[in-house]
């Protein structure tokens, strides 16, 4: 890590020191004008100070006095570097080089890192190969310069293998409503991108504001309503999607067990949060943890920790929720995604299969930079991507999120029209490196007889593969929500003890409308009489032969079975009227009899079992088109006996 830092340490001490050493070709700072050189000193100090902008003013009115005073270019170069104001800092080294370019060779490190902040790799790469060819280096500078020498090969390995080379990134200031004249940071987001929740630091204090976005304009911030605020400082959040939970970093809390520890509060009835409670030993040691994020589902909990048993200095961890409710013991997400370096600030987008994420152990550009990786269908993260030049720099990366569209992101920065420090700014990611875009379905569960809700289990399953991509419980009122990337078809199901379960699917495309699907959903008590329609189970037209996509449903109907001991069934097939009605009645009994076989090898018992087919008969939908047509080609569950 200090290799990493050296330059980043006040480089104009650094140039003081220098000039000394040089033997210059014409420049001879002997002769320097003595009013030049006092303005020059007052700058020094005031840079050692930090106080940049003074420090600059000096050196202005050192070159008033003298403007053949070449060590003013070269260390005002590096103030503004330090400034991040990478293109003034490369105009004075080069003004400095084409007034002596034999005085000024010793600045090429510093002035290759400068044209490295402005994007110009190639140049930089050729500065810092002449840096390394300078004779009698020391071991330190030859460490640094080769560090450097790989990010600048790094970036332009990037931007020649990049499959999209117009991308721009156009970062906006999110406005007046959201930022102020302190520091602003570390946002999160509903899943319907209406609240952002963000932290303020004044004085040194931080507390979380939120806004709404209110006919697509965000309103004034204020802070979050409730006991979450204290005088306490309350640090990096996450807002779960359905915007009932806030997970977030408190640090030096006297209840704390080390350093840094995750607390989670609850909005009320009320719109206000309670109380914030430490999440306990299971999730928190006497380490440090931070940077929360939970996935959509509520079930899952990533955050970076720098926990025994990790790869180097923070890792990032992952937590999974029971069905009791219960986090259990955190998880290394492993050297795919963690590093010997410090690894952290980890995002789950909605699509909850992207993981957004920073690093300094990955290769990138200096520092840290942002990282995406995608989890596959068997639940492993796959080797993550540097999210490229200009969103990565040579500087450091924070955090960003992305909105449920799967392209718009959310970071804060101090490289910009900032009004003070830190703002949060938003932009569109490169097509590369977004995630899915993701719709949403809510509703409300609840009992079909008595209108009562339901605490229920909601299962989305891919149905293609059968992978599960979320599993949630809806609240004590059976309210629930749930996202489902676009792009696939998935099986929606819904369980509760005592009820039969109610299954349907979609399937859905880019061009879904942004606005909620709104499903509730009436469950059936499991008493006689009472049916359900499996709407994931699938056959080839005109044929019995399941399909490997039925199973995933079939085998809840197992399950069901295997929990209620004393339920009998009935499968009914049913077809639409394309064809002769005796083919049409064959076909249905023979549909029936492949469900009937399929959960005898699962072993239930087949006297709890009876198929039987209708054919084109009672028909729930005309058969006039094919959407009706699709609804009558269907099987039914009904209870005989339970």
């Amino acid at each position: 890590m200090e290799d990493k830092k050296i330059f980043r340490v006040c480089l104009f001490v650094m140039f003081i020191l220098i000039v000394n050493s040089v033997n210059a070709q014409w420049y001879n700072p002997e002769k320097v004008n003595k009013k030049a050189v006092g303005f020059y000193e007052t700058a020094y100090q005031e840079a050692i100070d930090g106080k940049y902008a003074a420090s600059v003013a000096h050196l202005a009115d050192a070159l008033k006095a003298d403007p053949k005073y070449l060590d003013v270019y070269l260390s005002r170069a590096g103030i503004y570097a330090n400034m991040k104001n990478y293109q003034a800092s490369v105009t004075d080294f080069e003004t400095a080089f084409a007034k002596d370019s034999l005085y000024s060779s010793t600045f090429l490190l510093p002035y290759s890192i400068s044209l490295a902040g402005i994007g110009n790799f190639e140049k930089a790469l050729e500065k810092v190969n002449s840096f390394l060819t300078t004779p009698k280096l020391n071991q330190q500078s030859i460490k640094a310069g080769n560090y450097r020498k790989s990010t600048y090969e790094f970036a332009l390995q990037y931007k020649k293998k990049s499959a999209i080379k117009n991308y721009l990134f156009n970062p906006q200031n999110m406005g007046d409503s959201i930022n102020s004249t302190a520091l602003e940071y570390l946002p999160s987001l509903t899943v319907d991108g209406n609240k952002m929740i963000f932290n303020r630091r004044i004085n040194g204090d931080e507390d979380f504001y939120e806004s709404n976005k209110i006919n697509g304009v965000w309103q004034n911030a204020k802070p979050l309503a409730g006991k979450l605020n204290t005088n306490f400082n309350e640090g990096a959040q996450n807002i779960s999607q359905d915007g009932e939970w806030l997970i977030f970093t408190g640090c030096n809390y006297p209840e704390g067990l080390g350093s840094c520890d995750l607390y989670i509060s609850y909005k009320n009835k009320n719109g206000e949060w309670s109380e914030a409670e430490n999440m306990g030993r299971t999730i928190n040691t006497d380490a440090w943890e931070s940077a929360p994020s939970l996935s959509p589902d509520k079930r899952d909990l990533y955050f970076s920790s720098t926990r025994p048993g990790g790869f180097g200095g923070s890792d990032i961890w992952v937590s999974h929720r029971t069905e009791n409710g219960r986090w259990q013991k955190p998880e290394n997400l492993g050297p795919t995604i963690n590093t010997s370096g410090d690894d952290g600030c980890p995002f789950i987008h909605a699509d909850n299969q992207t993981l957004y994420f920073n690093s300094n152990g990955h290769a990138g550009y200096g520092l840290s930079d942002l990282f995406v990786s995608r989890k596959n269908e068997k639940g492993e993260w796959q080797t993550p991507t540097n999210l490229g030049y200009p969103i990565n720099t040579i500087d450091d990366e924070g955090s960003l999120i992305v909105s449920a569209d799967g392209k718009t992101a959310f970071y804060a920065s101090d490289k910009g029209d900032f009004k003070n420090g830190l703002d949060l700014y938003t932009f569109e990611l490169r097509e590369d490196i977004r995630a899915q875009k993701t719709f949403w379905v809510k509703g409300k569960i609840y009992d079909k007889k008595t209108n009562a809700g339901l605490p229920s289990s909601v299962e989305l399953t891919t149905i293609d593969s059968g992978y599960v991509l979320s599993k949630l419980r809806t609240d004590e009122e059976g309210n629930y929500l749930t996202t489902l990337p676009l792009g696939k078809s998935y099986a929606f199901s819904v369980n509760r003890k005592g009820y039969l379960f109610y299954s349907e699917n979609f399937t859905l495309k880019d061009n879904v409308n942004d606005s909620p699907l709104v499903v509730n959903i009436g469950l059936q008590p499991l008493e006689k009489g009472s049916s359900i329609i499996l709407k994931n189970i699938f056959f080839e037209s005109k044929k019995f032969e399941l399909q490997t996509t039925s199973f995933t449903e079939l085998n809840k109907v197992a399950e069901l079975l295997k929990e209620n001991a004393a339920l009998t069934i009935q499968i009914s097939g049913y077809t639409d009227n394309v064809g002769k009605p005796a083919d049409n009645l064959l076909l249905s009994i023979n549909r029936a009899k492949a469900v009937i076989t399929y959960l005898q090898s699962k072993d239930i018992d087949s006297k709890r079992l009876t198929g039987k087919g209708f054919g084109e008969s009672n028909a729930i939908a005309p058969n006039t088109t094919e959407a009706g047509k699709s609804q009558n080609r269907r099987t039914e569950l009904t209870v005989i006996s339970n």
